[in-house]
């Protein structure tokens, strides 16, 4: 608690603890140097016997034995009463009782809530450090000791919190998030009537009506040999005639004349927009 709190420099208390630790005076060490007045020290030993009695006889069938005459490492700080250890644990737990009647939320690992269940919420400095550092896997006694408060004090909060709603209580705590559906569109689609494509129909595609070298040489090839012939339909032959592909162009090339002389043809069902865009972009092209 001092160490984590800032109110000794980590170096200061191991020091203490080399020196004293072995004749039992890490206590008297701390208060002579400076670094702590008696009453600071006292303050410090009685919070943290509290604390653990809390904890330790809280629960009525925990086995609880005493040891007479040991000597601990900190010194001779204080001297407290049995009777008011029992006195001090069921005020303590009366005061958690009135705030959350849950004795679980002091040991279960602290997860905050997704969304608070108000607009407005106030809170103390030591309520915001536990929720910033509250990520689910820390108990009340791990947030004590990162933040260097006080463990009572820390279970009083989360009690608190848990009050008011901003906590998970273990017993309604979800193994994983449940999936969200969007909202179905209310309402049918606007109908969009669809020409049906009869067999009669098909698309035609020029291609040349033969393939033998002598009747259509590759250097002059006469428009009069070329026909429009169903883009699957099979001649004589029996040779499967498709659409030629264009060469490559380089970008930027300009197109064969042959083919921007073409006049683009106009579908039967084509908005007349559309083809002006179509137009538009060819224009750019070229």
């Amino acid at each position: 608690m001092l160490t984590a709190s800032g109110r000794l420099a980590g170096r200061t208390w191991q020091n203490a603890l080399d020196q004293g630790t072995s004749t039992a005076q890490v206590g008297r060490l701390l208060v002579e140097q400076g670094h702590l007045t008696q009453g600071e020290l006292e303050l410090c030993v009685l919070g943290a016997t509290y604390d653990a009695a809390y904890f330790t006889l809280a629960p009525t069938m925990a086995p609880v034995e005493f040891l007479g005459g040991a000597t601990h490492w900190l010194g001779p700080i204080a001297h407290i009463d049995p009777a008011a250890v029992n006195r001090e644990v069921r005020r303590r737990t009366k005061l958690l009782d009135d705030i959350f009647p849950d004795a679980r939320v002091d040991t279960a690992a602290v997860t905050p809530v997704a969304r608070p269940p108000r607009e407005r919420v106030t809170l103390t400095a030591l309520q915001w450090e536990l929720l910033v550092h509250a990520d689910g896997q820390r108990t009340p006694a791990d947030l004590a000791l990162l933040l260097g408060r006080a463990g009572f004090a820390t279970i009083q909060e989360l009690r608190r919190l848990a009050a008011l709603g901003l906590l998970e209580l273990p017993e309604v705590r979800a193994e994983a998030p449940e999936f969200v559906r969007l909202p179905r569109a209310r309402g049918t689609a606007v109908g969009v009537p669809r020409s049906a494509v009869r067999p009669d129909d098909v698309p035609t595609v020029p291609v040349v009506a033969g393939c033998g070298r002598r009747h259509h040489p590759r250097r002059h090839p006469s428009p009069a040999l070329v026909e429009p012939v169903p883009a699957e339909e099979s001649t004589a032959n029996g040779t499967v005639y498709r659409p030629p592909r264009l060469a490559r162009r380089k970008p930027g090339a300009k197109l064969p004349k042959e083919i921007a002389a073409e006049p683009p043809q106009t579908h039967p069902g084509t908005d007349e927009v559309l083809l002006k865009r179509i137009r538009t972009a060819l224009r750019a092209l070229r």
